[in-house]
């Protein structure tokens, strides 16, 4: 009995203290709970029958554990829902969510009493928790690029002179919608495009503004680790 609870409780510290380090608002306690509590919750269940025969004697009790996993691991869920966040164009939190849903799956592993499985389960989460991310950081990396360009009607820069603007900044062809305005007389170029390599927004930026058809332009980097947001030029 005791021997599920313990393993328990350290593989809720090992994959915690992975997030922990990684500075993730569920750490090494909010793993180390969810696993302990579905273990314990797994072992309630099994053992239904002989706890509700002792609070209500002679009754016939039916036990079916599996219930009780469906809905150890529904509730993860609405905790994983609370660590992901949108921030910009960039939804961070997903990787400590599923961390915390395999800590509950391993907790009720646990709990039913197949250690082997529940071991390998735990050794593969490490893996891909820190192996991986390692292989993560040396692997290349591409940037995203959302751009969005107003330029004077009729001053040379039409969507093909835009498009080999972007290519000659290592910026790969992506659609390109146009909106007119008549009052203004104005074309506003808008795209999301991309890089294998880091984007040179310093550069484009200042390309930018020295076409003289430019009016305003707006971009937003977008990089794996985040969002950056570039200044608005508006002349």
């Amino acid at each position: 009995m005791w021997l599920p609870l313990v393993s328990s409780l350290l593989t809720g510290m090992l994959i915690g203290l992975d997030r922990e380090l990684q500075g993730k608002p569920a750490g090494l306690r909010t793993h180390t709970l969810v696993c302990f509590a579905a273990t314990l919750l797994t072992l309630a269940a099994a053992h239904q029958a002989q706890w509700a025969v002792n609070l209500i004697p002679g009754t016939q009790v039916v036990s079916d554990p599996t219930r009780m996993a469906h809905g150890i691991l529904t509730g993860i869920g609405f905790l994983g829902a609370g660590v992901i966040f949108r921030e910009g164009s960039s939804v961070h939190g997903l990787t400590t969510a599923a961390s915390l849903w395999i800590a509950a799956a391993l907790g009720v592993v646990y709990g039913v009493g197949m250690f082997g499985v529940a071991l390998v389960g735990t050794v593969a989460t490490l893996v891909v928790l820190i192996a991986l991310r390692l292989l993560y950081a040396v692997l290349p990396r591409s940037s995203g690029l959302r751009l969005t360009i107003t330029v004077n009607e009729g001053a040379g820069l039409d969507a093909g002179a835009v498009r080999r603007l972007l290519r000659s900044h290592g910026l790969r062809d992506q659609p390109l919608s146009q909106a007119f305005d008549s009052r203004s007389r104005t074309i506003q170029f808008t795209t999301s495009t991309y890089s294998r390599n880091t984007i040179d927004c310093d550069r484009l930026a200042e390309a930018l503004r020295a076409h003289p058809a430019v009016v305003s332009y707006t971009m937003l980097l977008i990089e794996d680790t985040g969002a950056t947001a570039m200044p608005e030029r508006d002349g």
